[in-house]
């Protein structure tokens, strides 16, 4: 884990998210362009009997499809900005809570916003025994930090702190910012080419027997492997954007709890105890938020957690006092705290 300057990362993240904003509506006009030659070469659209002409009808056709991209993208991000975590929560089944119902909890995370001079985040608890945590909003004052039930049964104060400070870190870094935009886009890019393939699914078999000049009777086919190279590629760039949002925010957020606690062995310790217990069913763009989701292979957007504790015990002087199998034992047999 090299050395990062803390504005520099909120810079890049910055950057990042206005990267996103501004790629998305592009990209969603090359899927246009690949679902109307899609829809021409399915005889579903007009055609101009041609393979070079249809790829120029397909293009001209952007004059009028292209404006509307950029209004469905500029629907899509206003949903998202006003319902992202009514979503989120909805998915997960977080629930709101105040400091009367965790006042413990509640006073951890204010002590670590007090000590930080950020506004307090609003916190949600998800009813379920897997031990999991993370953060989301678009800005410090509509901020969220939702833990489960299980993590609060199996963590104690030290550990549930280190949490906490860990996901405060993704606020303050703007993680949660670039996350819940490149989910937004993922999410959207990945439905329009399921659909696409979809449609392909169901009715490729259209447009088949129909020739075309300069194109031989191949010409409906060829149309059809553009398109669907094309939506190929812009379902490959969703996986990637949702894979490289850096795992490297991982590492500094772990970073960032071992600085606000002055603690890295509650680090080590408490993301040995979620370490096999962390699975929760939920659409992979929100589970690229979790504090653990070992998924995803090649695509993977969190660094195992070996890699995160053995970064902790060589760069934040922790000790990794327990290996991963004897930590879960011990973490089955904690009985709940009630924290």
């Amino acid at each position: 884990m090299g050395a990062v300057g803390l504005k520099t990362w909120i810079w890049q993240n910055n950057f990042r998210s206005l990267l996103l904003l501004a790629g998305f509506p592009f990209l969603l006009i090359g899927l246009i362009w690949a679902l109307q030659l899609g829809l021409i070469a399915m005889d579903m659209a007009p055609t101009t009997g041609s393979f070079t002409g249809d790829l120029g009808l397909s293009t001209s056709w952007l004059a009028a499809t292209a404006p509307l991209g950029f209004v469905l993208a500029g629907g899509w991000y206003g949903v998202a900005f006003f319902g992202h975590q009514g979503i989120i929560d909805m998915a997960t089944g977080a629930k709101k809570v105040e400091r009367k119902d965790a006042p413990d909890l509640y006073n951890l995370l204010e002590n670590l916003c007090i000590s930080r001079g950020q506004t307090m985040p609003q916190l949600r608890v998800v009813e379920t025994e897997q031990r999991n945590a993370w953060a989301s909003g678009l800005g410090d004052k509509d901020a969220v930090i939702t833990v489960t039930r299980g993590l609060l049964n199996t963590l104690n104060r030290d550990e549930l702190e280190a949490v906490l400070a860990h996901e405060l870190t993704h606020v303050i870094n703007r993680d949660v910012r670039l996350t819940v935009i490149a989910a937004v886009f993922a999410g959207v890019i990945t439905l329009i080419c399921e659909i696409f393939f979809r449609m392909l699914r169901f009715g490729g078999g259209r447009g088949s027997s129909r020739s075309r000049s300069g194109g031989g009777g191949g010409g409906a086919g060829a149309l059809i492997l553009i398109a669907i190279a094309a939506a190929a590629i812009a379902y490959i760039l969703a996986l990637v954007v949702r894979s490289t949002i850096s795992k490297k925010r991982e590492f500094i957020a772990d970073a960032g709890a071992v600085e606000l606690t002055k603690n890295p062995d509650a680090m080590i310790s408490a993301l040995q105890k979620i370490s096999g217990h962390s699975e929760i069913q939920a659409p992979r763009d929100i589970q690229s938020m979790f504090i653990d989701f070992d998924g995803g292979g090649m695509f993977a957007s969190h660094p195992p957690i070996g890699k995160r504790i053995e970064a902790l015990v060589k760069y934040g002087a922790g000790t990794n006092f327990m290996g991963a199998e004897a930590a879960r034992a011990v973490a089955t047999s904690v009985p709940p705290s009630g924290a």
